[in-house]
């Protein structure tokens, strides 16, 4: 009875070594302002999953052909070829985020929103918040913020509600809790050389659990309290969220990236806060 019993303690702790990858579908759509960065983030995502064996991803990504915005000039003609290929471009979308209507969702552990803006036309808007508060994970990184303005649900969610930003600074971030997944391998201090820093409005510290945040306003020094990072728990669900990575530079660490104001070391830092982040979500570290 104890050899049973220890080879099946042994085929247990085996079967928990080797648990299969969460699912995360990466949704990378945008309906207003778009980042160059978004080829990088969906890049290195990819690649963190791969490098940990702690999940894989599926992509929810632009579909080709969204027309350019018209000139001001434009002809009726222009204009009734403009609204043909917007209408049409318009429909692939919607069939694209098809991956986010309930049904589909069931296929997943975990959504991230990368870089998204705008209205975005998924199928159930109500449906993807139970979908969360049922235990899921959401993991916003960045313009996430710049989201569904409209929609006061997808906020509360969220916690908080990208405002406005100025010109790319340096910043000192303060690392708020050393003990946190995502933020256990950030300095205590961590200083970044240039990014571009969110102001958030519909943002209450009370509702979420700060992770980064400046004591400064990041333009004109002032004493401020500045929100950077958060997480909070919703429902059965876990929420985090990060305002960083709008430059490449803070992304990937490719030494030869053109224009790189960041030394690689910062975007190793980056990297594991998002992917501390994304495991925290996935609840697989507390």
């Amino acid at each position: 009875m104890k050899l049973f019993s220890a080879l099946l303690a042994a085929a247990l702790a085996a079967t928990s070594l080797h648990a299969a990858p969460k699912r995360v579908l990466v949704v990378t759509t945008t309906t207003g302002f778009r980042h160059i960065s978004i080829p990088t983030l969906e890049k290195v995502l990819a690649q963190l999953g791969r490098d940990s064996g702690e999940f894989t991803v599926d992509f929810v990504e632009q579909p080709p052909g969204k027309p350019a915005s018209l000139k001001k000039d434009a002809t009726d003609a222009q204009k009734a070829a403009f609204q043909g290929a917007e209408d049409k471009w318009e429909e692939a979308l919607k069939t694209a985020l098809q991956k986010l209507s309930p049904e589909s969702l069931q296929n997943y552990d975990g959504v991230i929103f990368a870089s998204t803006t705008g209205d975005l036309p998924i199928p159930d808007r109500q449906g993807f918040l139970d979908w969360i508060k049922a235990g899921h994970a959401f993991i916003g990184i960045h313009a996430a913020s710049d989201t569904f303005h409209g929609w006061p649900g997808y906020i509360e969610m969220l916690g908080g509600e990208f405002k406005t930003h100025g010109p790319q600074v340096g910043v000192s971030c303060i690392n708020d809790d050393p003990a946190h997944p995502a933020t256990a391998h950030v300095p205590k201090v961590w200083k970044i050389r240039q990014e571009e820093i969110y102001q958030f409005k519909n943002f209450n510290p009370a509702k979420v659990h700060e992770l980064l945040s400046l004591d400064q306003n990041p333009y004109d020094h002032a004493p401020a309290h500045w929100p950077v990072s958060w997480c909070r728990t919703y429902g059965a669900g876990r929420v985090f969220y990060t305002s960083l990575g709008h430059r490449e530079d803070i992304i990937d660490g490719d030494p030869n990236l053109k224009d790189r104001r960041n030394p690689p070391e910062t975007s190793k830092v980056y990297q594991a806060h998002i992917l501390g982040g994304i495991e925290w979500a996935l609840k697989l570290k507390n």
